[in-house]
């Protein structure tokens, strides 16, 4: 799909194709559980991040690169519910942070800090003059109507419907590769002592 003959989105490339990347950037989302346990997408971020200029992750992504061993022992952030999952995979989280650098490792917090880390990405790559004049045009002056972006910030009952809402949202045979994940890592920790 096209938008102004300027935005593509859409699959236009395999990873086989995709063999060096500048930008590895992964997002998460409710397939996240699949995608830390498919073996091609693991293997090829862990090939790629060998070359790439920035590996990225938004949200839930994050955890994908942990599974693939890419943030073991690093600092890092994720959604705030997922924080507990990070840990186990092997990182540091920084809850209390909406981008993470590590090196070339960046990674961001929930969805809306996509905004702030293709902001910043933006601004490492093209410089920041430019990436002012992004945050300008797409108008990006965050104002939200209620101040409970963050964790820290919220009620116990507002994090309890997100989190219900959350739970919500991933699909059942997702949930059901939990125990799996957890199990992967298990041998992981017993093989590497990490």
């Amino acid at each position: 799909m096209t938008e102004g003959g300027v935005l593509f989105l859409g699959v236009t490339h395999t990873l086989a194709e995709t063999p060096s990347p500048d930008l590895v950037f992964v997002p998460g989302g409710t397939t996240t559980p699949g995608q830390m346990l498919d073996d091609e997408v693991l293997d090829w971020l862990r090939k790629v991040h060998e070359t790439s200029t920035w590996t990225a992750s938004d949200c839930t992504g994050s955890l994908i690169l942990a599974a693939a061993g890419i943030l073991k022992g690093l600092p890092a952030t994720t959604h705030w519910i997922k924080m507990g999952v990070l840990k186990s995979m092997g990182s540091k989280p920084e809850p209390n942070q909406r981008i993470v650098r590590s090196g070339k490792i960046v990674t961001a917090a929930g969805v809306s800090a996509g905004i702030d880390l293709a902001l910043w990405l933006a601004g490492e790559i093209a410089g920041r003059q430019r990436a002012e004049a992004i945050q300008l045009y797409i108008e990006y002056d965050p104002q939200p109507p209620f101040n409970t972006g963050h964790v820290s910030k919220a009620s116990k009952e507002t994090q309890k419907l997100a989190k219900e809402m959350m739970d919500q949202a991933i699909p059942a045979d997702q949930r059901r590769l939990v125990p799996k994940i957890a199990w992967r890592r298990f041998v992981d920790r017993v093989r590497t002592g990490t």
